[in-house]
């Protein structure tokens, strides 16, 4: 007999690879996620009705976990992947309600790490409901920070008319009004175009002038504005009294330097006038530095 639960679940996940372009990697992840769930549900009833599901079924599930021995940072993320779930079950009228906004994420007990773990991107970048011109907006500047280290200022000064589409740069004015050019990955401009699409505009040079990150108003957003809603978004993998965009910028240099970068080409992507101000976001190992200065200095 077919399993409508697992159809359904295929269903979900080819939505995620098509339509939200997600990775593989995640999408394993999300798959796994639901197959627990639906594991846990067929413990208790020989057939699951969707419809039937409530708010317990999936505390208990949680609850499940963390007796299995899994901690809260795993659970928090099984419920993203339910809640993500039940938003797709409400979409297809599966559902008509989604019971899945009342069951709060569970604290993840963890010191305020100085960058978001690569593991843990994902799930950050997902948050914003694709639903809603803010939530749109508010994907497209998490993807910015994260692709450029761009610093909080620089973002909300930039203007539609700073992209070099063909060069895939984008040009920001730092600290000492120094003007540099930082490139940019395909998903933070997936998620730009999607958003310029929902205002009606585009990359064409009649909005050269025009800011790219409004309010309700279309004025140009404030910083106060882009730092409350990452905070938002950023308290759902991070904790601690210093979470803010910064963040961001900091898991940009650290992610690039883990994976080989040279300092001193973080250094001017970051804007920074000395490396010794880039040195704060090394978190490689001092054997692998060691590795890396023996590989490249002459003398090494």
């Amino acid at each position: 007999m077919a399993d409508s639960f697992i159809d359904t679940i295929n269903s979900f996940l080819i939505t995620l690879e098509k339509e939200r372009n997600f990775s593989l990697h995640t999408i394993k992840a999300y798959k796994n996620d639901l197959i627990r769930f639906k594991l846990f549900l067929i413990k208790d009833k020989s057939r699951i009705i969707f419809a039937q599901i409530n708010r317990n079924d999936i505390r208990n599930y949680l609850a499940d976990e963390y007796e299995n021995g899994y901690i809260s940072k795993t659970v928090a993320r099984r419920l993203a992947t339910l809640k993500s779930f039940f938003k797709y079950l409400v979409k297809v009228e599966l559902i008509e309600d989604n019971i899945s906004i009342h069951v709060h994420s569970p604290k993840v007990p963890k010191k305020l790490p100085s960058f978001v773990d690569k593991n843990l991107i994902n799930i950050l970048m997902e948050s914003p409901p694709l639903d809603t011109l803010l939530g749109v907006r508010d994907r497209a500047v998490l993807e910015l920070f994260y692709s450029t280290g761009i610093r909080l200022s620089e973002l909300v000064n930039i203007n539609i008319g700073d992209f070099s589409i063909n060069k895939k740069l984008i040009r920001v004015i730092g600290k000492g009004n120094k003007e540099r050019m930082i490139p940019y990955g395909k998903s933070a401009i997936r998620a730009i175009k999607n958003y310029l699409n929902m205002r009606n505009i585009s990359f064409n040079p009649v909005f050269a002038n025009s800011p790219l990150f409004v309010n309700k108003s279309e004025k140009r957003i404030s910083k106060r504005t882009i730092q409350r809603r990452m905070n938002n978004y950023i308290k759902l993998v991070a904790d601690g009294k210093s979470i803010g965009p910064h963040l961001l910028r900091h898991t940009f240099a650290t992610h690039l330097l883990d994976n080989g970068a040279d300092i001193r080409a973080v250094k001017d992507l970051l804007g920074h006038s000395s490396l010794s101000s880039t040195q704060i976001y090394t978190h490689v190992s001092i054997e692998k530095l060691k590795k890396d200065y023996k590989q490249a200095h002459p003398h090494g």
